[in-house]
């Protein structure tokens, strides 16, 4: 994955050179593809040879339980996305797994990179919204043993999958993505 950090911290330091003080990155990939691990990866790298600390949305904390994609989705392009392209600020409420309900408010006012990862953040509403699109592409076996590892379980697996499946049949996200990058 060094490769991969080293081309997006080019790519987002010269957005920002070019003048896009809030160049949105994608990154989207199957449960367990390392989106999360990269875009923490990619957040420590920007704030130490940029000048400001990138801000990261992970859809983990927008989707609405195990059965949420949809709603997450609708929430990035609605309330985030949709709002800073009319040039306010967007605000949101997290999702907390373990009360199952909405609790804290997020937001978001620009003047930073944001990076968005998570299963869903490139679809096609976001995709028009984004500087750079990334899909990660990793082995069925090493996403389900990654999956297991995070989860403790492999219990909300099928039923997660079946909507990951779902979602990008419809939505093509790996065919939006400007960068594919596997292992």
């Amino acid at each position: 994955m060094s490769e991969a950090l080293e081309q997006l911290v080019e790519l987002t330091l010269e957005a920002v050179e070019l003048g896009n003080l809030t160049p949105i990155l994608l990154m989207d990939g199957r449960a367990g593809s390392g989106k999360s691990t990269l875009a923490e990866a990619l957040k420590n790298r920007l704030f130490k040879e940029g000048e400001s600390l990138p801000r990261v949305i992970h859809m983990d904390d927008l989707y609405e339980g195990w059965r949420g994609l949809e709603t997450g989705v609708d929430i990035l392009n609605r309330q985030i996305l949709g709002a800073l392209a009319k040039g306010v600020g967007a605000s949101w409420q997290e999702w907390d797994w373990e009360l199952g309900e909405r609790v804290k408010w997020r937001e978001f006012r620009g003047g930073t990179p944001l990076i968005i990862e998570g299963v869903g953040a490139l679809n096609r509403v976001s995709a028009e919204h984004s500087a750079i699109r990334v899909w990660l592409e990793v082995d069925e076996q090493v996403r389900f043993e990654r999956w297991v590892e995070r989860e403790g379980s492999d219990e909300h697996w099928a039923e997660w999958s079946a909507q990951e499946l779902e979602f990008y049949a419809r939505e093509r996200s790996s065919e939006l993505a400007t960068l594919v990058f596997g292992s």
